[in-house]
C-alpha cells in the first residue's frame, strides 16, 4: 500500500475524529484500512454524518477543494491531496452511525471508522475487488482455523465422556432410536436408506452413527482428531461403519469433492467457525451429486447475536448485524473441570445473520427449498425463534 495513501487516510481520520464528526471509509479505503491488498490506491471515500457536512469540510479545509455538488439525495465535496481524489459525502437525512456495516478498525495503532469489507460482498458496484476480498478472508480463515484446531483437540476427549458417558453407553441409547438424533430436521432427509450422506464438521459422530444405523453410508470431516477418536468408538459399539475424515473443510482433497453425495449435512455450532460462507458453498456444491440437498441445521442469530437469555428473562444486549470477529471460550468448556477450564484455548467466531446466510446460499448458486425457523419448547421461551433449518438443492 503506497504511503502516501495510508498516511492521507490516517489524517482524514484523525481530523474528523477529532472535530467528533462521525464517519467511516467506505469503498477502496474502507477496503484498504482492512487490510485487503488492492491493485489501485488512487481514490478515498468517507461519508460523514449528513447533518455536519459542511463542518467537515470546514475540518479538512487544508486540502485542496475543487467543488461541491447536491442533489436531493446526497452532498459531495470533490478533494485533492498527493495526486489522490478524495471524495467527502453524505446521504441527507441518514444517522451514519446506524449503518449496520459501520465497524472500527484498528489500523497502524489508531481507530479508524470503515464500513465492513462484508457489505462489498453484496455491492454490485464494488465487484471487481471481490476477488481480493475472497482472498483476504481465505487467508485470515487460515490463521483462525489453526487456532481453533488447536482448541478443539485440547482435552476434548475428555469432555465428550463427561457429556455423554463412555461410548458404549452412548451407542446403546442411539440405538434405541436413532431418528430421535436427527430432530428436528429428520424430516427433510427422507429415506436415509443407501444415501451417500456427509456430515461436515460432525464433531462427535452422534449423527453419523445414528445416520449409519438408518441405513445411510456416513462420512464425516472434522479436524478434530479427539472427536474422530470418540466418534469411532462410538460407531463400533453401535456396529456400524462411518468413514470419518481428520481435515477442516475448506482443505479436503478432491477425492472427497466427486459430486456423488445424496446429502452434505451441517449443524449446530459450527457456521460461526467460517469467516466466508462463499468457499464453503464451493465444497459443498463440489460434494453434491444433481438433485443432491444441503441441510443446515443452526442456532438462530436472534439468540446467538442479539439475545441473552437468564432462565426466564431475556435482554437485547447484542447488535443482530455486527458482522465483526468474536473470541469466545470452546463450547466443550461447560464439561470440564473448573481447574481446567482456565488453561482452555478461545476460538475465533463470526456469527452470521440470516440475511448473510441466505445471500451467500443464493449466491452460489444453491437453489433454496426451505428455511424454517423453529422455536424452543420450553414455555417461557415462548415466541423466539432458538433454531433454523435451511434446505437447499445443487440443480
Amino acid at each position: 500500500m503506497e504511503i502516501s495513501y495510508v498516511h492521507t487516510v490516517q489524517q482524514i481520520g484523525q481530523a474528523l475524529e477529532e472535530a467528533s464528526i462521525p464517519y467511516q471509509f467506505i469503498g477502496q479505503a474502507a477496503l484498504a484500512v482492512q487490510q485487503v491488498r488492492l491493485h489501485d490506491y488512487s481514490e478515498i471515500e468517507v461519508a460523514v454524518q449528513w447533518d455536519l457536512f459542511k463542518e467537515a469540510c470546514d475540518t479538512l479545509h487544508t486540502y485542496s477543494l475543487s467543488n461541491i455538488e447536491k442533489t436531493v439525495e446526497r452532498a459531495v465535496a470533490y478533494l485533492e491531496q498527493d495526486h489522490i481524489s478524495i471524495r467527502v459525502s453524505c446521504l441527507f437525512n441518514t444517522t451514519i452511525k446506524t449503518d449496520p456495516y459501520r465497524i472500527s478498525y484498528r489500523f497502524d495503532n489508531q481507530e479508524l471508522w470503515c464500513r465492513s469489507l462484508y457489505s462489498y460482498l453484496y455491492d454490485e458496484e464494488m465487484a471487481a475487488y471481490e476477488k481480493e476480498i475472497h482472498d483476504y478472508l481465505m487467508k485470515e480463515q487460515q490463521g483462525f482455523t489453526a487456532k481453533n484446531e488447536q482448541a478443539w483437540n485440547q482435552n476434548n476427549y475428555i469432555a465428550l465422556v463427561n457429556r455423554y458417558g463412555e461410548p458404549a453407553e452412548l451407542a446403546e441409547k442411539i440405538m434405541q432410536n436413532p431418528k430421535w438424533r436427527l430432530h428436528p430436521f429428520y424430516k427433510y432427509l427422507h429415506d436415509v436408506q443407501g444415501k451417500k450422506i456427509t456430515h461436515l464438521m460432525g464433531s462427535n459422530g452422534v449423527k453419523a452413527v445414528a445416520l449409519s444405523l438408518l441405513g445411510a453410508d456416513v462420512k464425516v470431516v472434522d479436524f478434530s482428531k479427539e472427536n474422530a477418536t470418540f466418534a469411532n468408538e462410538l460407531a463400533t459399539a453401535a456396529n456400524v461403519d462411518i468413514m470419518y475424515v481428520v481435515s477442516d473443510i475448506l482443505s479436503l482433497q478432491e477425492e472427497h469433492l466427486n459430486s456423488n453425495q445424496d446429502l452434505v449435512l451441517m449443524e449446530l455450532g459450527v457456521l460461526h467457525y467460517l469467516i466466508d460462507l462463499h468457499p464453503l458453498f464451493e465444497k459443498v456444491k463440489a460434494m453434491l451429486k444433481p438433485g443432491g440437498l444441503f441441510v443446515l441445521h443452526e442456532f438462530h442469530p436472534i439468540s446467538t447475536k442479539l439475545i441473552t437469555s437468564t432462565g426466564k428473562k431475556h435482554k437485547v444486549t447484542g447488535n443482530y448485524f455486527t458482522p465483526t470477529m468474536e473470541k469466545n471460550p470452546v463450547a466443550f468448556t461447560k464439561h470440564m473441570p473448573d481447574d481446567a477450564k482456565e488453561t482452555l484455548a478461545q476460538v475465533v467466531q463470526r456469527k452470521w445473520t440470516i440475511g448473510e446466510l441466505i445471500t451467500a446460499a443464493a449466491q452460489s448458486g444453491l437453489v433454496i427449498k426451505v428455511l424454517e425457523e423453529e422455536p424452543n419448547h420450553k414455555l417461557h421461551d415462548i415466541g423466539l425463534p432458538k433454531t433454523y433449518t435451511l434446505v437447499a438443492e445443487r440443480v
